[in-house]
């Protein structure tokens, strides 16, 4: 059964984080190149490859012992919130170009390629690995987890430089960070504690 508690949680962390990423810029270039619905297509085709990745991952870590799983997920999470708060994102205007007419499948499978790659290994992949481990309820993160990142994603394709004219990047990263410094706490308090 799914919990829209670990379901809000997922989304919520996840989309903080995807905000600031490669893979947002990614989506944002190639919506201004193609048709946004084409690009969105192999965007989410993609998202959903690598959430179905990660939820392995997670699903092996969580048969550690339940306070290894903790620790190595509390850590992780401080590993994350370090990781935004030392990485500098450029804030660089890109130049809107009139969106191309290419095919469907030359569009969608170019940005699938292009998204997935950019995607694995990365930083919310590992946060949703380990939330799926955290939280041993794969349909919830799988689902938060993913929406978040299609949310992030349309977002990026169909209005990117609109949030950011209301929205600094800065805070964007800094409340992503945060929620990822309160889960590593809650991690490593409940591995000590047992």
């Amino acid at each position: 059964m799914m919990s829209l508690t670990v379901f809000a949680v997922t989304f919520g962390i996840i989309f903080l984080a995807e905000l600031p990423d490669k893979t947002a810029l990614a989506a944002l270039m190639l919506g201004t190149k193609y048709r946004a619905a084409y690009v969105f297509a192999g965007v989410a085709a993609a998202m959903a490859v690598q959430v179905g990745l990660a939820l392995v991952a997670g699903s092996l870590l969580a048969l550690l012992p339940h306070r290894w799983v903790e620790l190595v997920t509390g850590l992780l999470f401080l590993a994350g919130a370090v990781m935004l708060l030392l990485h500098k994102h450029e804030e660089e205007p890109h130049e809107a170009k009139k969106p191309g007419s290419n095919g469907f499948w030359k569009v969608a499978g170019a940005s699938f390629l292009v998204v997935a790659v950019a995607e694995f290994g990365d930083l919310t992949q590992i946060m949703t690995a380990n939330l799926a481990a955290k939280y041993a309820d794969p349909l919830s993160v799988g689902l938060g987890a993913w929406l978040a990142l299609c949310a992030v994603g349309g977002l990026a394709i169909l209005g990117g430089q609109k949030l950011l004219k209301h929205v600094p990047m800065k805070v964007i990263i800094r409340v992503a960070a945060a929620a990822m410094l309160v889960l590593a706490g809650v991690s490593i308090v409940g591995a000590i504690t047992g």
